[in-house]
């Protein structure tokens, strides 16, 4: 026996029953600035066939300044957090501290193939010197304050894991 007709059937019985679907209803808008000139010059670079990106590339002067107000250069208190499959990402900016954290941490950072988030720079030409002390290590600009809020965080440069913050 063809199931085929009876499923036709079915579908086409269906469809005006599903214009009478209600509307989507808004749970939630938090309202806030727009995050789209911070991610809209954001550019990756091409890649080869079956070659791994080298490096996310700022494209433009849209994205600058980055500032994530909530967070200062300082001291982290480690501690255990429970993120299954979060990706390890560390947050840097364009001082003194996060160049010396950078140094001592660019060789596990790469181990671990952390992304960095530069939370704090003023400009293009600042991005580029801060890219120059990590390298090769892959860094996007972008502002922080969110995540800060939601991690009780405070201070820069850190490193998040699934696991931990340290």
């Amino acid at each position: 026996m063809n199931r085929y007709p009876k499923l036709l059937l079915t579908a086409c019985l269906a469809l005006p029953f599903s214009s009478m679907a209600s509307p989507l209803i808004v749970v939630a808008d938090q309202g806030g600035a727009s995050a789209l000139p911070y991610y809209q010059d954001l550019v990756p670079e091409p890649t080869g066939q079956g070659a791994m990106q080298q490096n996310m590339g700022v494209h433009g002067a849209g994205a600058f300044p980055v500032q994530s107000a909530q967070l200062t250069p300082g001291s982290v208190q480690g501690r255990v957090i429970n993120a299954p499959g979060l990706q390890p990402i560390f947050l840097v900016g364009d001082d003194e501290l996060s160049k010396t954290w950078l140094s001592q941490h660019r060789e596990h950072l790469k181990q671990i193939q952390a992304v960095g988030i530069v939370i704090n720079v003023a400009n293009a030409e600042r991005f580029a010197e801060v890219s120059r002390w990590a390298a090769d290590l892959k860094l996007v600009p972008a502002p922080a304050n969110e995540l800060a809020g939601r991690l009780s965080i405070r201070h820069y440069p850190v490193l998040i894991t699934a696991t931990a913050i340290q």
